[in-house]
């Protein structure tokens, strides 16, 4: 396939209006399109209130409020461009095959790397504690309380 031809595609892939694959990996799109906008927003708010902040109300609203609404374009073809598409049909058929915990075995699981943690803080602490007495003993240490 020639150079040309894939500039082509790709570039009536982003002006195009159809969906590609409409049924298949919809969630993961879905998803990928509304994170792909919302840090678009977070990107055009932060250029408002500093790039923008000193321009005419016009500017400083008009200008992210057109940038959010391409992102928002671009968002939504960019999910719909074949070979990204193609990887997220994937990415949602892989996520399926998941064996997921169940809330029970998370809790549990949670409440034990909890747990080591506090004892290793102990531990630590424990470990500190007798360092530090033991370089005051010795006189290398010298703090005052």
């Amino acid at each position: 396939m020639s150079k040309a031809l894939d500039d082509q595609s790709m570039f009536s892939a982003f002006f195009g209006t159809g969906i590609f694959k409409r049924t298949q990996g919809r969630l993961v799109r879905q998803a990928t399109a509304v994170a792909i906008f919302a840090l678009a927003v977070v990107g055009c708010w932060r250029l408002k209130e500093t790039l923008l902040s000193d321009a005419p109300r016009a500017v400083n609203l008009g200008v992210p409020v057109a940038l959010a609404a391409v992102a928002a374009w671009g968002a939504y073809r960019i999910v719909n461009y074949p070979p990204f598409a193609n990887f997220l049909i994937s990415v949602e058929a892989e996520m399926a095959k998941v064996n997921w915990p169940s809330w029970e075995y998370l809790r549990r699981a949670a409440m034990v790397v909890v747990g080591v943690m506090f004892l290793f803080g102990a531990y630590l602490a424990i470990c500190d504690y007798l360092w530090v007495a033991l370089f005051r003993l010795i006189g290398f240490l010298e703090i005052s309380a």
